[in-house]
């Protein structure tokens, strides 16, 4: 029997294809998160994935605060309706985590410190992978556990 897929309410909506099983959680850097929002065309996909429960995006109050302030840059010229819309895209579908006071050790040095939450957050909760397009990050891929959102397309299965 299918697993039921949440809708955008965060509701039981339709089926989830079978053949997404298991179902990832991952960490997503901001940037991966902000294209599929506010840019879509390129990584859309990555919108679907989590809509239709392929992925499950985990966060935790720092990597939302986050998100927040880069929403809001001017440059994106965001009113704050288009932001609680692109949100109510993104936050119905995240598993909420929390980093621990000690936190874990981190695989490499990690040279932008702005990065390590999201690695932190990766090991803390187990995530299966931590997607970013960040080269910094990128850089620590070793292992599997920092992968591109190419890679994790692959992993789910999904045609190019």
């Amino acid at each position: 029997m299918p697993t039921p897929s949440r809708g955008q309410d965060g509701r039981s909506g339709g089926a989830r294809d079978p053949d997404l099983t298991p179902v990832l959680r991952a960490v997503f850097d901001t940037n991966v998160v902000v294209s599929a929002l506010v840019f879509g065309r390129r990584l859309a996909w990555v919108r679907r994935a989590w809509a239709n429960g392929a992925v499950v995006p985990i966060v935790c109050r720092e990597t939302a605060t986050e998100l927040l302030r880069v929403l809001a840059y001017p440059k994106f010229r965001l009113t704050q309706a288009e932001c609680e819309s692109l949100l109510s895209d993104y936050l119905p579908f995240v598993e909420m985590a929390r980093l621990p006071i000690r936190l874990p050790d981190l695989p490499a040095a990690c040279r932008d410190r702005d990065d390590a939450v999201f690695l932190h957050l990766t090991i803390a909760s187990n995530a299966d992978a931590l997607v970013t397009g960040d080269s910094d990050l990128a850089d620590l891929a070793a292992g599997g556990l920092v992968i591109s959102p190419g890679v994790l397309r692959q992993r789910l299965g999904w045609s190019s």
